[in-house]
């Protein structure tokens, strides 16, 4: 027992020997002075460029007919005859024929009403004649009065309203005649059709539905923000002095991509309460090509069609155009000072595309604007810009030099 206790105690007394010799011996880091070194983050950046420019806006929306009825029977009978344009799809010229209704009833009426308007006017004659002859034998008798009724003067009125009568009667007959053949004031094209020939029809009897063809209309919604670059004819007013601006509208007809040009003439005469839209209607003249000038055939902007419509946007003052990693935090611009400090600018922003954004705001003319690495430069930060042209436009020589000087320190 002895021998393990001294053999113990032996290793204990080595072992912190050891030790000790080793924190003794161990070196000691020589002090350094402190270098005041901080790392200045490159960015990329551009060039603020304010410039005048029109924003077109993209919108889009069904074709519909301007003017679209159903068309009805005003008179009772068999239909006799149909026309080759009374078809789905058929167009018709302004008082063409396009179905006749059965008219010997009508023609018949007619003479029964000229008949009776004869009547009328003979009786109008004879009491005219007596009247007269009546004031002649009361001026005889050395009288300068006489009642109403001995000058006949009520036979007389009710002879003549008797005429009138007779004309309103004859005029409804003529007119009911006149509508057994069935006609449109205005070039249409035949949507579709619900009666035939030798259908019996009443009046008020649906016989097809039509639309103008000389005018189609696309209701475009649009933001607030939208609205705001565009001269919309808000009022009567606003129509005649800021003009009707031009929209460019693009579908697709038979597999095939076309384009057509209109006008936005109005707008709705309210602003939508669930989407908060302002419907702005656009207008295309001659969607057929019927009238066209060059005698060209022209692609149809069939009613139904989907478009895509690109509008013609009002003229704004100091809009900066600049690839859309610039704008920071929605609404951000990171602009750099004099000394190459971060400063931030809360700037409007009027329209995003993928590579671009356009906005206005209070930066000033040729100010630096970082394009990357914002959220680890914020304001106060010092960096040293860099022109990238992977990042920002190209731009010549002499001004990435001017651009890209930074100032030194004394």
């Amino acid at each position: 027992m002895l021998r393990k206790i001294l053999v113990a105690v032996g290793i204990s007394v080595f072992g912190g020997l050891i030790m000790a010799t080793l924190v003794v011996a161990k070196p000691r880091p020589e002090p350094q002075p402190m270098q005041d070194e901080s790392t200045v983050i490159e960015v990329a950046v551009t060039k603020a460029r304010a410039e005048a420019m029109r924003l077109s806006v993209n919108a889009q929306g069904t074709v519909r007919p301007k003017r679209e009825i159903e068309l009805v029977a005003q008179v009772s009978g068999r239909i006799v005859n149909v026309e080759p344009v009374f078809v789905s799809g058929g167009f018709f010229d302004p008082s063409q024929v396009l179905l006749q209704i059965e008219d010997r009833e009508y023609r018949a009426a007619v003479l029964q009403a000229k008949t009776q308007l004869a009547e009328a006017e003979h009786r109008l004659a004879e009491e005219r004649g007596l009247s007269h002859q009546a004031q002649r034998e009361w001026r005889d008798l050395g009288n300068a009065s006489a009642n109403d009724l001995f000058l006949r003067r009520p036979q007389l009125a009710a002879a003549e309203v008797g005429v009138e009568s007779a004309q309103a009667a004859l005029a409804v007959a003529e007119m009911n005649l006149e509508n057994t053949q069935v006609t449109l004031p205005f070039y249409g094209r035949v949507k579709s059709k619900h009666a035939d020939v030798g259908q019996y029809v009443s009046v008020g009897t649906l016989l097809a539905t039509v639309y103008d063809s000389t005018t189609v209309e696309i209701r475009l919604p649009l933001t607030d923000l939208q609205a705001s670059l565009l001269d919309l004819p808000l009022t009567a007013a606003e129509a005649r002095v800021l003009g009707r601006p031009k929209v460019t509208l693009t579908g697709t007809v038979a597999g095939r991509r076309h384009q057509w040009e209109g006008e936005i003439t109005r707008t709705d005469a309210f602003v939508d309460d669930n989407s908060r839209m302002i419907f702005a209607v656009v207008e295309v003249q001659d969607p057929f090509g019927i009238e066209a000038l060059d005698g060209q055939p022209q692609v149809p902007l069939l009613p139904g069609v989907f478009v895509d419509a690109e509008i013609e946007g009002r003229l704004l003052d100091q809009v900066l155009r600049l690839p859309r990693s610039a704008l920071y935090s929605r609404d951000k611009l990171l602009t750099l000072d004099e000394q190459n400090k971060i400063t931030e600018q809360r700037v409007r922003v009027l329209r995003r595309s993928e590579d671009f954004v356009w906005v206005q705001g209070e930066v000033a003319h040729d100010a630096f604007i970082a394009l990357e690495k914002q959220s680890l430069t914020p304001a106060g930060t010092l960096v040293e810009p860099v022109w990238n042209t992977e990042i920002a436009p190209a731009m010549p020589s002499d001004v990435i030099t001017q651009a890209l000087h930074v100032p030194q320190e004394d």
